[in-house]
């Protein structure tokens, strides 16, 4: 090839590399401004926004430390917790421009995962702060608190492959595996029998720890319970307060192999992140322990400080407010938890989280249905019933419809029949008034509200509609098919629409994510943690949401966290005075539970009602797979709407679907 040629044949090549780099690095610049609210500029600055290069992108400061000191005195790296982005300012502006030019595109492998990198200059980096935030009362960390040999004696004193489960009680749990020593701690009743110990006390190899602990003042009497737990890297354990009839104020924590982060969470709504060095003791006592809930989110790293600071008795970091922060990745650990057994009734400050004080102990929850009378039994109990009770509340939650519902009701031809199968409180009913809307639901309770604002409504379940086969334009299912209980019953909702839809009809179906952060964005459920509409303050005991192999129990759900299973329990709080005229008054159902609110010091008030709704939480694809077995139908479209999994489906031109429940005439 000529010489001439080849090199215009590469000008040409660098040039579309460039043009697609700057499409790039431009998008990039668009999402920062309209997902975060952070400006770039065009003009070279010794400041830097790097898109992908964060925390929240599984990047740990050490990575993009070590790519970006490359072209320069590095001054600050700022790396928010949780985001896809980090700020570099460097020393010189000419270090900026060269990081500028070279580093745009370029690709970071950390771990099984490869980012690219897209950088752009900004004015301002946002206010660096360290700040302290205080403990719970009575939570005392203490580093260092056993050395390396000790901790090795420790590790190699359990025996995970001993089958004796009457010595040890070894439990295969769904996220880690357990030994009980002294007492066996039952998750059917998160209870211990106290009258049945077990023939193995605590190992020998605990007792100079456990000495220790006494000749510090952090225990007064020893122990007589042990609880091992092994989590695998990616595994947790659900926020519980451990209960309190079972065991006596102090509770011991021992970490070892690897560190994590802990989350004590309040009733009020106040959340205190702990980081869990190996080797260090966590003591917990007063409020700590009896009030506020303690868990581990299932994830494979943890934000933490960059180095790890000194922690007191009544401080440490919040990781929120930190500039030096990186990801570690976490590996096996195993947690020591030192207990003693209660032998009378409690009579702590805090009756309103206390089952001998009056307070709801963890009845466990209904198992998943075998079949069909159990689905629809439990649909009773944990839906229908609920909603009724809470429909006025509920409805006061509810009043902005979605926009790309909106969107979708608009774009239907006037004067086409729409159907609103479940249709809540109806505020859909008139998003488009140029169509003829009609709703139904289960809660007769809503469907008066519906009533009361004029719209077209009548009692129905959703897999039985009394309206003939073809007879709809549109159809619409938004967060209904999620309250089915099995896979069966789920896709019979989904049959329904179709049948109702004559042929060329589409329907528009939201179903709740199991994924509520999706292409590295938060949904509003996880960022709008502390509503106090739907705050999750009930006391869960240990292992609540941790289930035995082959227990079908439901979990119940923390409200404004991440899923940790699909069949779930989602606690609704009840405002204590209702409107009125409402219907939401006290429940009798087995559906609810009362639990007394309760004030930042701990103490109770009146009772306030709280709900359990039954959810299937959805994965990426499973809407698709479920409406893949329906015949006569393509989907048009799917897309994630705040933490929501969407379909838009078009009936075909063929043979009209037969119903689930018989209406076909």
């Amino acid at each position: 090839m000529d010489a001439d040629v080849e090199s215009s044949l590469r000008a040409e090549r660098r040039s579309k590399n460039d043009k697609k780099l700057l499409r790039k690095q431009t998008k990039s610049s668009h999402t920062l401004l309209k997902h975060e609210g952070i400006s770039t500029t065009s003009k070279p600055t010794q400041s830097l926004v790097v898109a992908n290069g964060g925390l929240g992108n599984g990047v740990s400061r050490e990575e993009v430390s070590a790519l970006l000191q490359q072209m320069g005195e590095v001054e600050t790296l700022l790396m928010p917790p949780h985001k896809p982005y980090a700020f570099v300012t460097y020393g010189s502006e000419e270090s900026s421009r060269k990081a500028h030019a070279h580093l745009n595109g370029q690709k970071v492998q950390c771990g099984d995962n490869s980012v690219t990198l897209y950088l752009s200059y900004v004015e301002s980096v946002p206010c660096e702060q360290q700040a302290g935030v205080t403990l719970p009362a009575g939570l005392a960390l203490v580093e260092d608190f056993v050395s390396p040999e000790e901790e090795d004696r420790l590790l190699a004193a359990i025996d995970w492959s001993s089958t004796n489960g009457d010595v040890t009680a070894q439990k295969a749990l769904k996220h880690r595996r357990v030994q009980h020593y002294g007492f066996e701690f039952r998750y059917d009743n998160n209870n211990v029998d106290k009258d049945k110990p077990l023939s193995a006390g605590l190992p020998a190899e605990c007792l100079p720890v456990l000495e220790r602990c006494l000749d510090k003042g952090h225990i007064k009497s020893m122990p007589d319970q042990l609880t091992v737990n092994q989590y695998e890297c990616g595994q947790g354990i659900a926020p519980h307060v451990d209960t309190h009839s079972a065991f006596e104020d102090t509770i011991l924590s021992l970490s070892l192999g690897a560190k994590t982060v802990m989350e004590f969470r309040h009733p009020d709504g106040g959340v205190v992140q702990v980081c869990l060095p190996a080797r260090s003791l966590l003591v917990m006592q007063g409020e700590s322990r009896h009030l506020w809930t303690h868990g581990i989110t299932p994830r494979k790293s943890d934000t933490v400080p960059a180095c790890d600071p000194q922690c007191t008795a009544h401080t440490t970091c919040d990781l929120g407010a930190l500039k030096q922060l990186t990801l570690s990745r976490r590996a096996t650990r195993t947690s020591f938890t030192f207990r003693k057994i209660r032998h009378g009734p409690c009579r702590c400050a805090f009756p309103s989280a206390c089952d001998s004080q009056g307070a709801p102990s963890a009845t466990p929850p209904p198992s998943l249905p075998q079949c069909g009378g159990d689905a629809a039994r439990l649909e009773a109990e944990y839906v229908h019933r609920v909603y009724d009770a809470i429909a006025s509340h509920f409805s006061s939650t509810r009043h902005s419809p979605w926009p790309r519902v909106c969107h979708f009701l608009s774009s239907l031809p006037p004067g086409s029949v729409l159907a609103d199968v479940g249709c809540g409180n109806g505020k859909y009913l008139a998003a488009n008034p140029e169509v003829f809307s009609v709703g139904c639901d289960r809660s007769s309770s809503l469907l008066q509200i519906c009533a009361d604002r004029g719209f077209q409504a009548f009692v129905s379940d959703a897999l039985n509609v009394p309206l003939r086969t073809a007879s709809c334009d549109a159809c619409i299912s938004i967060a209904v098919i999620h309250h089915f209980s099995t896979p069966e019953r789920r896709l019979a909702a989904a049959k329904e629409l179709l049948r109702l839809l004559k042929p060329g009809g589409r329907a528009l179906i939201y179903v709740w994510a199991l994924e509520q952060e999706h292409q590295q964005q938060k949904s509003k459920y996880l960022k709008d943690r502390n509503l106090p509409e739907e705050r999750d303050s009930t006391n869960r005991q240990d292992g609540a949401h941790q289930r035995p192999a082959g227990d079908d129990k439901l979990s119940v759900h923390t409200n404004r966290t991440a899923f940790s299973s699909q069949d779930l329990l989602v606690p609704w709080h009840l405002k204590e005075k209702s409107p009125k005229g409402s219907k939401d008054s006290s429940p009798n159902s087995p559906a609810s539970r009362k639990c007394p609110s309760v004030t930042p010091r701990g103490i109770a008030n009146s009772p306030a009602p709280v709900f359990h709704r039954y959810y299937h939480v959805f994965q990426q694809g499973e809407l698709e797979r479920l409406c893949a077995q329906l015949q006569g139908v393509r989907v048009l479209s799917g897309y994630h709407d705040q933490g929501n999994w969407c379909l838009i489906l078009e009936k075909s031109l063929g043979d009209p679907v037969k119903s689930a429940g018989g209406h076909n005439s």
